[in-house]
């Protein structure tokens, strides 16, 4: 008797069923998202994106439970159709790594196709649903009846299934704005980076203080007419300090003193000064090729007091502010009912009020360590403690999966 090779769509179905269906269920979202002239999926904001995920996973698990029996949804739970999805939610995504996500000439094939808005165009859409749903499927089945056994299984994919829908369902509630604010005000406008129009916040930011610190200032050599630095030093970075000594191609430079925070005096030479105004000052002297020495005091300058550098032949020596080492601002953030709190902002140390997060994010650099402008950051995704939620299922679901694991080793042992 002669085996026939089994035709395509003949029962059962296996992995080139499943990768038929794949594709053909990309290529129909590439057609829907042409058919409309790139426009993506609309986005949905809670309530509505909400309920539809509810009723879509309800959808889901009951017809895993009512049709557990029936061949084709056994399928559609399957691990075949499971890992093609994956594998073309893998692709997909390869694509929105690859092709720029950002605005095209409408009418362009980029756009036309979404491969500029790819997480937001219909085949990935149509890709996670089908995907969401055999997921739900498959959970189903150890769901009903329930059966400890099955409790690694259920965390890790119920885990899975919350955390990638929530992450995707959730990404139009996510707000990401910038709040400027000046020393002595508030503001409650915040801004995005795509738009200037300013978007009204729950609460409103008073800056009470800003301040900086900086690494010690730069030595360095330039030229005045083009601004660039000296080669031979150009890839490192001079700290001034007292005692230092540095040389370009036959010109020494001894750094006789430093004074970090100073302004200068009535006779011209600089005094210590607080370090609220004060600038740094370094008393240097240059000794050229040909022996010829002399000394000058040079400073980074202010927004208050002039740069000043000294000539060296045709080009400039010069110390420039060090580079930002810490920065902070002093706010008071208060709702509209009067419910305050008082804290320090600083880069990666947020702070939560009212479900949202609170960045120091940036100043006014062309002011330095005198900026009296802080740019705060302020972060609200009200679907974030779902995601966590989802990412400790499954993380509870790997702990239970090594531990049955170490037991059964122990036992065979």
């Amino acid at each position: 008797m002669v085996d026939l090779p089994r035709r395509l769509f003949q029962s059962p179905w296996e992995f080139r069923e499943a990768a038929f269906f794949t594709a053909v269920a990309v290529i129909a979202g590439f057609a829907v998202q042409y058919a409309g002239l790139g426009i993506g999926v609309p986005q949905t904001h809670l309530p509505y994106n909400a309920l539809f995920l509810g009723t879509f996973a309800v959808a889901s698990l009951s017809a895993g439970v009512a049709f557990r029996n029936n061949a084709f949804v056994n399928w559609l739970g399957g691990i075949p159709l499971g890992l093609c999805l994956i594998f073309a939610i893998a692709l997909l995504s390869l694509i929105g790594g690859v092709v720029p996500q950002t605005a095209v000439k409408p009418g362009s094939m980029p756009a036309l196709f979404g491969l500029n808005q790819i997480f937001s165009s219909w085949p990935f859409a149509l890709t996670i649903l089908l995907f969401l749903g055999n997921l739900g499927l498959s959970l189903s089945w150890k769901l009903v009846p329930f059966k400890i056994k099955n409790i690694q299984f259920i965390l890790f994919h119920a885990g899975f299934w919350i955390a990638l829908s929530c992450g995707i369902f959730g990404a139009p509630d996510l707000q990401r704005l910038v709040v400027p604010v000046e020393e002595g005000k508030t503001s409650n406008l915040g801004y995005t980076m795509e738009s200037e129009t300013p978007q009204s916040l729950p609460f409103s930011v008073f800056l009470q203080d800003f301040s900086l610190e900086e690494y010690p200032p730069q030595l360095l050599l330039f030229d005045p007419n083009t601004g660039k630095i000296f080669e031979e030093r150009s890839k490192t970075n001079i700290l001034v300090h007292k005692g230092l000594k540095a040389s370009w191609k036959g010109v020494d430079i001894d750094v006789l003193d430093f004074i970090p925070f100073a302004l200068p005096g009535k006779s011209g030479v600089p005094e210590p000064a607080d370090r609220t105004a004060g600038i740094p000052f370094a008393k240097i002297r240059i000794t050229s090729n040909n022996a010829t020495t002399h000394e000058e005091w040079i400073t980074t300058g202010s927004p208050f007091v002039d740069t000043k550098d000294a000539q060296v032949g045709s080009l400039l020596l010069g110390i420039r502010p060090g580079s930002p080492k810490a920065f902070r601002s002093e706010v008071t953030v208060q709702d509209e009912t009067g419910n305050q709190s008082k804290a320090t902002l600083e880069v990666n140390h947020p702070i939560n009020f009212m479900g949202w997060k609170l960045y120091q994010m940036g100043y006014d650099q062309k002011s330095g360590r005198w900026s009296k402008l802080s740019l705060i950051e302020v972060i609200h995704d009200p679907w974030l403690p779902a995601v966590y939620l989802g990412f400790f299922m499954i993380m509870a679901g790997n702990i239970l999966f090594f531990w049955n694991g170490i037991k059964r080793t122990e036992e065979a042992a």
